[in-house]
């Protein structure tokens, strides 16, 4: 009798998933029973978050250990200071979830903090002394595009939802490894993802470094999109501190808008995408050295 029982419990929760599932709607009470069914533990509840932030900084050769630095110390005091903390307070849940890598060429890319929730001045701070405990490092190559293949899959099974997924890319130089960055840009934006820029412009353009001094239209045009998508330009060395503050509060406090993008297939660019690719090319004589 019990084991009728079983049978016909297993066989109701099984057709009302399978009801659910066809509808594209995600019925905890269902998904939970089913597990139940199957023997298997259900799946952990994301935690809900204003926003889901992924910081991406450029420890490229062509960022020298200054600007490291002043990079690494714009983060640290932009996410402990009052006007984020403030910031953060206003959003719908309070909190936010944010993790922080570098990167360089197209395979090189290292988490530094990974995924952590921030919801006060307390889990702030905790985040960034983990950023600032961890060593300095620099590596060959600028790959913006292999920067954002690492940070798109980052957000999935992360633990948290976001009512918004935003990257932030920060860093000196244009893309001059792996897949063209405009292509990569489009596939993320395609999962409603925003991507915002902080370009580095603090050194004259340099054929040995292959800086170009548009650096900020480079980013507007070939790197960032998405609702509400911005760039904020640094061309001063003690312009870090605010502009990386107010970067990461409006990344925060920022609300819907319509996408701001140039699709790489529609309106031509003011500079061009693959600048960078050109570049290392002419300086090498047409070798890529990939």
């Amino acid at each position: 009798m019990r084991a009728h029982t079983m049978f016909f419990a297993a066989a109701a929760i099984g057709g009302l998933a399978l009801a659910v599932a066809m509808s594209g709607r995600h019925d905890p009470l269902v998904e939970e029973a089913a597990a139940q069914v199957r023997g298997t533990p259900p799946a952990a509840a994301a935690t809900d978050v204003d926003v889901q932030l992924v910081i991406a900084v450029d420890v490229s050769y062509s960022m020298d250990p200054d600007e490291q630095a002043l990079q690494r110390e714009g983060y640290i005091l932009g996410l402990t200071s009052p006007e984020f903390l403030n910031a953060l307070q206003q959003g719908v849940h309070g909190k936010i979830a944010a993790t922080y890598f570098e990167w360089a060429g197209a395979t090189d890319q290292k988490i530094v903090v990974p995924w952590r929730l921030i919801d006060g001045p307390a889990a702030a701070k905790a985040f960034t002394d983990e950023i600032a405990a961890a060593p300095y490092r620099r590596a060959y190559r600028t790959s913006i595009s292999g920067a954002l293949h690492f940070a798109w899959p980052l957000f999935e099974n992360s633990g948290f939802r976001g009512l918004r997924r935003v990257i932030d890319v920060s860093g000196d130089g244009v893309n001059n490894q792996g897949d063209v960055v405009t292509v990569v840009r489009d596939a993320v934006l395609e999962r409603g993802i925003t991507i915002n820029g902080l370009p580095i412009l603090l050194k004259p353009p340099s054929f040995a470094t292959m800086d170009i001094e548009d650096l900020d239209i480079y980013y507007e045009d070939c790197v960032i999109g998405g609702p509400g998508a911005f760039v904020i330009a640094i061309r001063k060395r003690d312009q870090f501190r605010d502009a990386t503050r107010t970067k990461l509060v409006q990344e925060i406090a920022s609300r819907e808008t319509a996408p701001r993008i140039i699709p790489a297939a529609a309106d031509k660019p003011r500079i061009s995408c693959t600048i960078g690719e050109r570049m290392w090319q002419q300086r090498w004589g047409g070798f890529d050295f990939r």
